[in-house]
């Protein structure tokens, strides 16, 4: 069953802001989409895998082990160069596989999905810093509240 993705842009734009908040969230609710969703635009491309099943499984899997990962003090701060680079890097490959499935070019996927990490990213970390410095509120449960926000949005995206 072929799903018509009207939106690309703000898909790409709301993977992006997911990837920035959990790394793994934006191509786990990408290949979540387009695995219940085959697009013959992306099935001829090397973004091909972002339509797996099993690949969608894995990307889950990887995506609950990072929120309890983010939980724990020795997690590094996601604007650290390796942590920010991830976090790009999947807002990437999200946008490019929503642009590429909805018959666009991905390279708008690309710079849209990374640019909103990256944004998100930044924002998330120092909204969330702040938040626990006004509230004095501990930090993980700061963080779980910011995992409730990555899913509806992911849940509201696949939804889309």
């Amino acid at each position: 069953m072929s799903k018509k993705m009207k939106e690309p842009f703000w898909q790409a734009v709301g993977v992006g802001a997911l990837a920035g908040m959990r790394t793994f969230s934006a191509p786990a609710v990408t290949s979540h989409i387009l695995s219940h969703h085959h697009s013959r635009n992306i099935g001829r491309s090397g973004l091909k895998f972002m339509q797996n099943d099993k690949v969608s499984v894995a990307l889950k899997v990887l995506a609950l082990s990072e929120f309890v990962g983010d939980k724990m003090p020795s997690a590094p701060n996601r604007i650290q160069p390796a942590g920010l680079i991830g976090r790009v890097a999947a807002g990437m490959v999200a946008g490019a596989s929503i642009y590429k499935a909805a018959g666009n070019k991905p390279l708008r996927g690309v710079i849209i999905g990374g640019v909103s990490a990256l944004a998100s990213t930044y924002a998330s970390f120092y909204i969330r810093k702040q938040t626990v410095k006004q509230t004095r509120i501990l930090d993980p449960v700061i963080g779980l509240i910011e995992d409730a926000l990555v899913v509806s949005g992911g849940a509201g995206l696949a939804a889309a």
